[in-house]
């Protein structure tokens, strides 16, 4: 039955203080990168080098260098500390980087913005998503976090909707100033996000309703004997059981399984990601309306296609999707590497996207169903380097084989080849991960 604009008020009225924030901080923060930290950025920093992609490759590993340094110790603080602290100790950080951006007219500007963006990014991280985890019960994961991304891809496509009017208002040309003022319209957005972080606060987090799933996996028959009686104790139990049963291996190591996928992915990402807005005017010729009509397409389809894949996911299994969806990406990635005509090429861009993407929070929630609450800040530390350190340096390896000669062929081989070496270590999950519970 579908809810009513009523039943979804009432929904989002009884969600916890702290995922409300996150929403709000999710949905300001998107629009913002969306205008100026995505196509824009990346062309831009290109255009100031005077067409290298090398220096745009560096630019980002200065990013994942400095984010990577942070991210541990963020970590560790945010497993012994007020993770409230830690956020709003990130948000002083990121308005100064944001400083720094804002009047940044030479490349060596933009990295010093750029490293205070990896520390922001480093210290939010883990505690941002620990905290959000103690907020949403456990066994109930997979929707809050499939919702959460939805509202970052409409955010994310705001941006480029918002990049459409500035550049019929500036003019359809990749132009430094152009670009410049456009960003100055994103970072006001990400302005906004910056001073949400300050209503985070750890007395809003749950108990233990937001804890580890922890059960003797060896009695899961005894336990589905008992599933018809309707007490409490033993709906939080059912919820346990469904969430990983008929374990084919030790449920320990799923979380090395599943974050050593993530980070082999943003180590392949990273090395064609940055570079596909210069793939696009280099190779197709495209003006700037068009490159932010098609990222506004791709990632409003990306939220669309993560709410079907946590819906699927229910009768097939989260790890099964999982597996389904980035092996489709790649596909689409391998196709790109050979130049198809530009309709053609459009078509599988935004399916590529909006495939892979899909299994982020499918992924993010058996991790956080799996991980004991005081042990969250390490792994989202360990899992932070997929998108710090392997994602931006690799961006590093990205440039150099693309270098003056444009070769993004090689480029988005070499990056298909590590989607495929990520992806198959997920068939060790297919009988460990089962479904979640059903929201009563």
């Amino acid at each position: 039955m579908k809810k009513s604009s009523k039943d979804w008020r009432r929904e989002f009225k009884s969600l916890n203080h702290n995922v409300k924030a996150l929403l709000y901080f999710t949905l300001t923060q998107s629009i913002g990168r969306g205008i100026w930290a995505g196509n824009v950025l990346s062309t831009f920093i290109y255009l100031l080098a005077d067409n290298s992609n090398e220096i745009l490759g560096w630019t980002s590993g200065a990013t994942g260098i400095m984010m990577t340094l942070v991210v541990f110790p963020a970590g560790a603080l945010a497993d012994r500390f007020r993770r409230d602290w830690i956020l709003y100790s990130a948000a002083i950080i990121g308005i100064i980087g944001m400083f720094f951006l804002i009047f940044a007219n030479t490349i060596y500007f933009v990295v010093i913005a750029l490293l205070f963006w990896g520390f922001y990014q480093g210290l939010t991280r883990p505690a941002l998503e620990s905290l959000f985890a103690d907020s949403v019960p456990s066994g109930n994961r997979s929707r809050i976090y499939s919702i959460r991304q939805f509202i970052q891809q409409v955010g994310m496509t705001v941006g480029p909707l918002v990049n459409i009017i500035l550049f019929s208002i500036f003019g359809d040309n990749w132009h430094i100033s152009i670009l410049k003022n456009i960003m100055l319209v994103g970072i006001a957005f990400s302005f906004i996000s910056l001073i949400l972080m300050f209503f985070f606060s750890d007395n809003h987090s749950l108990g233990v309703k937001s804890d580890a799933i922890n059960i003797n996996f060896q009695k899961a028959e005894d336990i589905s004997i008992q599933k018809n009686k309707k007490n409490n104790l033993q709906e939080e139990i059912t919820g346990k059981r469904h969430t990983a049963k008929h374990f084919s291996l030790n449920p320990k190591i799923i979380p090395y399984v599943l974050v050593s996928s993530n980070i082999i992915i943003g180590l392949g990402a990273g090395m064609s990601i940055k570079f596909f807005p210069i793939f696009f005017m280099e190779i197709y010729g495209m003006r700037p309306i068009l490159v932010q009509i098609i990222m506004g397409i791709t990632f409003l389809t990306t939220g669309i296609m993560g709410l079907i894949a946590q819906h699927f996911s229910k009768a097939k299994g989260r790890a099964q999707i999982i597996f389904s969806v980035q092996g489709l990406a790649t596909l689409c990635l391998f196709l790109i590497a050979f130049y198809p005509p530009e309709i053609i090429l459009i078509i599988i861009f935004i399916l590529r996207g909006s495939l892979m993407n899909a299994a982020q929070p499918l992924s993010r929630s058996i991790l956080m169903d799996i991980i004991p609450k005081k042990k969250r800040g390490k792994w989202n530390s360990i899992e932070s380097l997929a998108w710090g350190l392997f994602w931006n340096a690799s961006a590093v390896v990205g440039g150099y084989l693309i270098g003056s000669g444009n070769n993004f062929r090689l480029n988005f081989l070499v990056t298909g080849g590590i989607y495929l070496i990520s992806t198959l270590p997920l068939l060790l999950l297919f009988k460990t991960v089962d479904e979640e519970k059903e929201k009563k």
